[in-house]
């Protein structure tokens, strides 16, 4: 395979010919037989490079009886090795601060610091080598050359610049394909209509950022009275929350940037996140499974669910030296295949994406509820005003499920009747999607607070479901 060792060792002077499909052709193309040989061979060394650097994973591993000498096949690597949890890492920094006994580099081989926002509990540090960071962007830019993007060409990253790794990886990818770098970033007040602006002026080929901030950004330049297809955007990547693949939301954004759409992303701990991620020919998202090995796992079992059926990623770093993780599962939700793939990478593809975290899942009177699947239902509604917030409760005996959702404004403006007919819609539409009667209020275009970042749309508040349900009783008198 065309550069492939351990540690890597990328020659940075590489660029594929303009007119070459792949960045590397036998890598992406290789039939799975003998990829996954190889990627055996290369999670024997890894386990090896892990258990003689890392106290965590000695530790880990012989409490569940597993040493790397006993990996004698792809299916000893799933029965044997044991998934690490989000919580073991923050135990680990705990026990050995900051950057936990699972760093299997010197410290002063770290090259960048980011981590987790911290807003409940002790942040996770990333600690990355400098090497490791080189490996990402080299990994970032090859999947980025998959899409379509090239030398000379301009990315506008529009995500927060801080402890997020997402927008410092698609940097790093964009400055090793040789592209302008627009790091504009996001968060400021008023930040997005400056955004509108340049964008406007630069006309950059490619946008990085979240869904949300894109829908966002799409509404503050109808304010401005600019219209986001003048932005001349060819392609438009994201991160960070579902969205992407859901055909709703990826159309909606298609259509109002005329841009190719594609999803991207797994965890922050597992950058380069893009190792899940779509080409330029193939929707939702391939598995680069020889940057990072993908395992989609049953919850409870951890062991590969048949393709076709959903599950819960599980991640394995191929190429990472200085805080590997090693079947690290993410509790988000997707769905896998193998089919052939009209790129001819011969990956497997999460056709769906991601759908969005497990533990995201709410359940009203039996029925199982995922955010995205509101999201997606929302967005397929005409007169939808682009925000919402979902709020459960108990609020007597059964569960309820509250919608506040914006009309646009030419809905909103029509007054009373209109506005019924609206709501009666989503209730319409909550009922056969989900399976569950909903309350409805409708909220004016712009009422509710948008986000730069992820959103965060589920409230889970007894009081604000009743003072909601008070304010929709009253108004329907």
């Amino acid at each position: 395979m065309e550069r492939w060792s351990f540690p890597p060792d990328y020659d940075e002077n590489f660029l594929p010919q303009a007119g070459n499909r792949y960045w590397f052709p036998a890598r992406e193309t290789m039939p799975a037989a003998e990829r996954e040989r190889v990627i055996f061979e290369r999670l024997q060394t890894v386990c090896r490079y892990a258990y003689e650097h890392a106290p965590f994973y000695r530790r880990h591993w012989d409490e569940a009886g597993f040493h790397p000498g006993h990996l004698k096949s792809l299916e000893d690597f799933e029965d044997k090795v044991p998934v690490i949890r989000k919580n073991d890492l923050r135990e680990a920094q705990n026990r050995a601060p900051p950057f936990g006994d699972y760093l299997c580099v010197p410290e002063q081989e770290v090259f960048h610091i980011h981590g987790t926002s911290g807003t409940t509990g002790r942040p996770t540090a990333f600690a990355i080598g400098r090497a490791d960071w080189r490996a990402i962007a080299n990994a970032h830019a090859r999947v980025m050359w998959g899409m379509g993007l090239r030398p000379g060409d301009t990315v506008c990253v529009a995500a927060i610049f801080s402890l997020y790794l997402g927008s410092w990886g698609a940097l790093a990818g964009a400055e090793r394909l040789g592209a302008k770098c627009f790091p504009f970033g996001a968060g400021a007040q008023g930040m997005s209509a400056r955004c509108v602006q340049w964008l406007a002026m630069l006309k950059p080929t490619a946008f990085y950022g979240t869904p949300t901030y894109a829908l966002h950004l799409a509404q503050v330049a109808a304010e401005e009275r600019i219209s986001p297809r003048d932005f001349g955007l060819k392609y438009m990547f994201f991160s960070g929350e579902p969205g992407a693949s859901i055909p709703s939301i990826r159309d909606k954004l298609a259509n109002l940037f005329g841009a190719k759409i594609f999803d991207c992303g797994s965890m922050a701990e597992m950058t380069p996140w893009m190792n899940v991620a779509g080409s330029a020919e193939t929707d939702g998202m391939l598995c680069w499974q020889d940057i990072v090995y993908t395992e989609v796992c049953g919850p409870e079992t951890m062991r590969r669910v048949p393709y076709g059926q959903r599950g819960t990623p599980v991640y394995t770093h191929l190429e990472r030296t200085s805080q590997p993780m090693i079947r690290l599962l993410s509790g988000d939700l997707t769905l896998w295949v193998n089919d052939p793939n009209p790129c001819g990478r011969t990956y497997p593809r999460l056709p769906h994406g991601i759908f969005g975290r497990i533990d995201d899942m709410f359940t009203i009177r039996g029925e199982n509820v995922y955010p995205s699947e509101i999201d997606k239902a929302l967005n397929e509604i005409d007169h939808y005003g682009g925000e919402h917030r979902v709020i459960i409760s108990r609020a007597s005996t059964m569960d309820e499920l509250l919608l506040r959702v914006e009309a646009d404004p030419a809905t909103f403006g029509q007054g009373a009747a209109e506005i019924v007919r609206f709501r009666q819609e989503i209730e319409r539409k909550m009922l056969r999607v989900l399976g569950l009667r909903s309350v409805v209020e409708i909220a004016a275009p712009g009422s509710l607070p948008r986000t730069d970042f992820k959103a965060r749309r589920v409230i889970d508040d007894r009081a604000v479901f009743r003072e909601m349900r008070a304010q929709i009783e009253k108004a329907s008198r």
